[in-house]
């Protein structure tokens, strides 16, 4: 996909967020000193008397949040996802979570793709964190257009919203015109019938090309992207699963508490399925390059590839 345009989901965010402050006066952004990296310094601009730099506390920013949402404004919360699902996990809960409170949070900079910046900010457990929050709704877009629409949703949506950005520039892949971003509802970018991969956030364009990679090794592959994964589309899951017999989940996260358990959850109670989980496995990251990373993790798309083909076989 070399001649595809590639856009970090973290500049559709600021994108994003700026043209929403522009059409609803609500709509109120805060950051933790970190604007020019999560793009939030794109509303900042747009809307400068509506931006809250809250400094490098970001606990304390959830709680700013908390109030915000309270008087009636829909306050976005950003950081990098190591911070603010991992450093402000207890604000979140409690000051958040707990009175349902109409808080959304921007974490970008979210998974191994983060590259030099290491493993202290590789942050591959953030999903499974906010999954276990009640009420919660996690969505992690693919690429630049499910992200903007992702904001949008997320403005639209009565309650406590996590969403995922990640620092590297990825294909945009959801620019057709029929594309409907729905929360709750997955994407079934590729119809097959040998096996089905369910994939979310910045590997679901790798897992576009192993699907064809596999077609030419006579294996039908149907590719689900899933964009939220709380609440999960068990209903397509479920129907995948029964069509095509083998499931395999894709995803830039930890093996443990990310979409792979979400579906293995939903089919160990509803339609028995075997199950190959592809994420990061019970590992922290390491400095380097981001490529390289995804290379050395088997998140590019010849390492799923292997992983996926010995699978089937």
């Amino acid at each position: 996909m070399s001649d595809v345009k590639k856009i970090a989901t973290r500049d559709s965010y600021g994108n994003a967020l700026a043209e929403l402050g522009l059409e609803n006066e609500n709509v109120v952004v805060l950051d933790a000193d970190l604007a020019e990296a999560t793009k939030t310094g794109t509303f900042k601009k747009a809307c400068p008397e509506r931006f809250i730099d809250c400094g490098i506390a970001e606990s304390n920013m959830m709680g700013v949040a908390a109030g915000l949402a309270a008087a009636g404004k829909v306050p976005f919360a950003s950081s990098f996802a190591m911070f603010a699902a991992g450093r402000a996990f207890e604000q979140i809960r409690n000051s958040i979570g707990y009175p349902h409170l109409n808080v959304k949070i921007g974490a970008t900079h979210a998974g191994i793709s983060v590259g030099e910046d290491g493993a202290t900010h590789q942050c591959n457990e953030d999903i499974a964190l906010m999954r276990t929050i009640p009420g919660m709704v996690v969505i992690n877009p693919s690429d630049d257009v499910e992200a903007r629409a992702a904001v949008r949703a997320a403005y639209e949506h009565e309650g406590p919203v996590y969403m995922r950005f990640g620092r590297l520039a990825v294909p945009v892949i959801n620019d057709t015109p029929d594309y409907k971003f729905e929360l709750g509802k997955g994407v079934v970018l590729r119809e097959g019938k040998d096996l089905t991969i369910v994939a979310t956030g910045l590997p679901v364009a790798n897992c576009l090309e192993v699907a064809e990679k596999l077609a030419e090794d006579g294996i039908d592959a149907k590719v689900i992207n899933i964009h939220t994964i709380k609440p999960l589309d068990e209903e397509l899951i479920i129907k995948a699963a029964k069509e095509t017999g083998k499931v395999v989940t894709v995803e830039e996260h930890s093996v443990i508490g990310g979409l792979g358990s979400a579906v293995c959850d939903v089919l160990a109670e509803k339609a028995p399925t075997q199950v190959l989980k592809i994420g990061v496995n019970d590992t922290f990251g390491e400095s380097g390059p981001a490529l390289e990373l995804l290379k050395k993790y088997g998140l590019d798309t010849d390492g799923i590839y292997e992983k996926v083909k010995a699978f089937v076989k």
